[in-house]
């Protein structure tokens, strides 16, 4: 199994990075093939849907010739991808976005020819972190992505949230707890059970 963990955090020791560190213990330990790219350091330029993509049906195909190559082709390799993020403003962070948009080029459903889903089959899940409650603050972000995965034939595995924190202090400790580490613990065997299958 390979699992793949796009970071949508600026902070490379923030919350959302925290969280996702037992999950991450989780599945090295348990020999899972892990990958973890964080979005800001790459060169993703938004989707300019010139639809270059969609007459290339077996690759990515995007004009755009920048670190989003290097990102589709550890999603192609990957059987589960992890969302892991800050909610900003009810919706993943900047970067993440731009990768959700670019990942067009994975999809081959509006050219000429209709072609597949090279998504087909995968897992996809999220981590967040966020300071309203759960359903108030990434709802919103998960309707998205339940939709995309409907969509283009992947399979939507859940999601894990901190939230509520009113500062960092106060979410640091919260994280640290012996229950939020559980959660990612839990949401690590979910993933590995549901990949298995």
């Amino acid at each position: 199994m390979k699992a793949l963990i796009l970071m949508g955090s600026v902070r490379k020791n923030g919350n959302t990075a925290t969280f996702a560190e037992p999950f991450i213990s989780k599945l090295r330990a348990s020999g899972v093939e892990l990958e973890v790219i964080s979005l800001y350091d790459k060169n993703i330029a938004p989707c300019i849907s010139c639809r270059v993509c969609q007459h290339v049906l077996d690759g990515y195909g995007c004009s755009q010739k920048d670190d989003m190559y290097e990102v589709a082709e550890e999603i192609l390799k990957a059987d589960c991808i992890i969302l892991a993020t800050p909610i900003y403003i009810w919706y993943c962070t900047a970067p993440m976005k731009a990768m959700l948009d670019r990942l067009y080029g994975l999809i081959k459903y509006y050219g000429i020819t209709c072609g597949p889903s090279l998504l087909e089959g995968k897992k996809c899940g999220i981590i967040a972190t966020c300071g309203y409650d759960i359903e108030y603050g990434v709802g919103p972000f998960e309707d998205g992505i339940k939709r995309f995965c409907e969509h283009f034939h992947l399979d939507y595995i859940g999601k894990i949230v901190a939230d509520g924190a009113v500062s960092d202090e106060i979410m640091k400790l919260k994280l640290e707890s012996e229950d939020f580490k559980k959660t990612a613990f839990d949401f690590a065997e979910k993933v590995i059970m549901d990949c298995s299958k």
